[in-house]
């Protein structure tokens, strides 16, 4: 394999390792980009497991197909666990996983930047606003 990206372009093993943590990164803020996943993670942390309707009224205003939606990719990543019990009607148990626990600090981190810096943000939008009319 090339240490070329592009022609005349050298990609350096710093380049490689910040292209790597972009791609990382990139990857978690994908999965944790809108507001239901960070809803079901809360709801899941403060109390776990949570039976499906549960979780559905912890979370207020989510519909069933988008926490359905929503669920699957934190599963599919390792941060919820989802248990079937064989029961009838069967139980869905869904609990958040010690990975997905680790990830409550970096969340609590980017809402107190957000509390923070909000009306900063505001200003800056209206500012900005002003400026395109």
């Amino acid at each position: 394999m090339s240490d070329r990206a592009q022609e005349g372009t050298f990609v350096s093993a710093t380049n490689k390792k910040v292209r790597e943590h972009c791609v990382a990164a990139s990857e978690v803020v994908a999965l944790i980009r809108d507001k239901w996943t960070i809803l079901v993670l809360g709801a899941l942390t403060r109390e776990s497991p949570l039976r499906y309707n549960e979780l559905q009224r912890a979370v207020a205003g989510i519909s069933q197909r988008m926490l359905t939606l929503t669920l699957k990719p934190l599963e599919e990543n390792g941060l919820v666990t989802r248990t079937v019990f064989p029961t009838t009607p069967p139980r869905v148990d869904y609990a958040i996983t010690p990975l997905g626990l680790t990830l409550g600090e970096p969340l609590r981190g980017l809402l107190a930047w957000s509390m923070k810096h909000r009306d900063e943000m505001a200003d800056a939008r209206a500012t900005y606003a002003k400026r395109r009319t």
